[in-house]
């Protein structure tokens, strides 16, 4: 007797179904359901406030921080100017960092129960619901599980005077990104560049989704081969998305 395909159930809490959708979780999750009440995750209600952030959380919380590794490169004897080009080229480095994560962890392709409970946490329930504004951006104790090794890659590679700075300026660009990927979703930009990372995001939820994967630039999408070769011509009220 074969046994029918499982289909999630919206209307309980979705985050331990999606593991049984095995191999066919890759095409549910990309099928996009655009409104703005995401599903419930967790029956647990303190769990379901863990995945809730308001965007403005993220400038609240983070931009203290970077001001603090910033003083610290300069107690350690950076110059003012020294730890300023610290931090550009931490932002530099974060646009590589936002590249690669987008491309190759938060569009990982799994299968199995765990890799897709997980994913769907990460990044999969962005995709399965682009309009969900409270999943949006990272809630930071996530995102300060991502950061140890980073800080632990930046401690490698720099002195312990330049360390701080460096980091603070990659911090500083995931802060730009996530701000940046909310209005894109959430605003409404009418021109400039505002409306053209608007249409690269469109397009990249909508069209090509294995495509496009920068979110404050296309420059890494150019260097490594992709960038989409077709686009969306405009920003419309496309399946509701303004």
């Amino acid at each position: 007797m074969v046994s029918k395909p499982f289909t999630v159930d919206l209307n309980k809490p979705i985050v331990f179904q999606v593991g049984h959708l095995g191999e066919a979780y890759e095409k549910w999750v990309h099928q996009p359901i655009v409104t703005k009440d995401g599903p419930r995750f967790f029956a647990n209600d303190f769990c379901e406030l863990l995945t809730r952030t308001k965007w403005w959380v993220i400038p609240l919380v983070w931009l203290p921080v970077v001001c603090w590794l910033v003083c610290i490169s300069t107690q350690r004897g950076l110059t003012p100017t020294e730890a300023a080009l610290a931090v550009v080229g931490g932002i530099f480095i974060w646009t590589l960092l936002e590249y690669c994560l987008h491309r190759f962890l938060f569009h990982i392709k799994t299968t199995s129960y765990w890799g897709n409970t997980f994913h769907y946490l990460l990044h999969g329930c962005h995709h399965k619901h682009p309009l969900d504004g409270l999943r949006l951006v990272f809630p930071p104790a996530a995102t300060a599980i991502l950061c140890a090794p980073v800080w632990t890659m930046f401690k490698l590679l720099s002195s312990p005077s330049t360390a701080p700075a460096l980091f603070g300026g990659g911090l500083l660009g995931y802060v730009t990104y996530d701000c940046t990927h909310y209005y894109l979703h959430h605003g409404k930009p009418s021109k400039g560049y505002g409306q053209i990372l608007k249409r690269y995001d469109l397009n990249h939820h909508f069209k090509v989704q294995n495509k496009g994967f920068g979110i404050t630039s296309s420059i890494w999408d150019h260097v490594f081969g992709t960038f989409p070769a077709t686009q969306v011509s405009h920003i419309s009220q496309k399946n509701g998305y303004t």
